[in-house]
């Protein structure tokens, strides 16, 4: 997919997946995968554990290497390595289950730290737009503390600040809540939902359907390490089409 893929990653899709495939071993994890992802909109991977949601989030940014296919960013192919995809991986933020903080950094400089070192901005520059995020994702008070001094909530919006001091022009999220007590999702959740409100675009693996439903532009459902369906969420949830999808929504959604 050449000039094909530029003018459709050029034309409103930032991110494009065409016909990956991912092989550990004998293990074929992603078939075929077919994805477009619009500058500003919201895609929820749900789907079976094991169905390669969190692999799928994760080839986007390189952080795993595809076995066959191609993958375009805001127009360019994912280079395999070297200064190209240094520099895009600091467009794409990312967001983990474990919350991956440095331990003996402060807050501050978890957030900082990577404006500092790979953009090399100012550090009054850097520390005055990390204040503003810790006080977008409400921890501001919490800047001068180690991670282990904070909640796990608390940890994951750090984690989401951290990501969003570099800038970055689409924000990936793989499982952000699962590794949270129950009682801490809700805020982390509040942070993602009013990103997706001010127009980030994002890619969320996630067992949120509350999420799913309420922020999603559009959900897709992952089965066998291939895309099943993807509808807005209203038609997902009330009326999916495949075997699949139905037979996942009756177990989640019935307890």
């Amino acid at each position: 997919m050449t000039d094909d893929g530029v003018s459709q990653a050029s034309n409103g899709h930032l991110i494009v997946l065409d016909q990956v495939n991912k092989w550990f071993g004998e293990l074929h994890v992603l078939k075929d995968v077919e994805l477009r992802v619009e500058r500003g909109e919201v895609v929820v991977v749900v789907g079976p554990s094991g169905s390669g949601k969190s692999t799928l989030c994760r080839v986007i940014n390189r952080l795993e290497t595809i076995s066959s296919g191609t993958i375009w960013f805001d127009g360019r192919q994912l280079p395999e390595e070297g200064r190209g995809l240094a520099r895009l991986r600091s467009e794409v933020g990312m967001v983990f289950q474990s919350f991956n903080l440095f331990a003996h950094k402060t807050i501050l400089d978890n957030v900082t730290l990577g404006p500092l070192k790979v953009r090399h901005e100012k550090p009054g520059v850097a520390r005055d737009r990390a204040m503003a995020l810790l006080e977008r994702v409400g921890i501001a008070d919490q800047a001068k503390k180690f991670p282990a001094q904070l909640s796990g909530g608390q940890q994951q919006r750090a984690a989401i600040a951290r990501a969003l001091a570099m800038q970055p022009k689409a924000m990936l999220f793989d499982e952000p809540t699962s590794a949270l007590d129950p009682e801490m999702v809700g805020e982390v959740l509040d942070v993602m939902t009013a990103l997706a409100r001010d127009g980030m675009t994002m890619v969320v693996v996630t067992h949120e359907m509350g999420f799913a439903r309420h922020a999603a532009n559009r959900v897709v459902f992952m089965a066998d390490g291939m895309l099943v369906e993807e509808a807005a969420p209203a038609e997902f949830f009330a009326n999916p089409r495949s075997d699949r999808a139905k037979d996942f929504l009756s177990k989640i959604l019935t307890h």
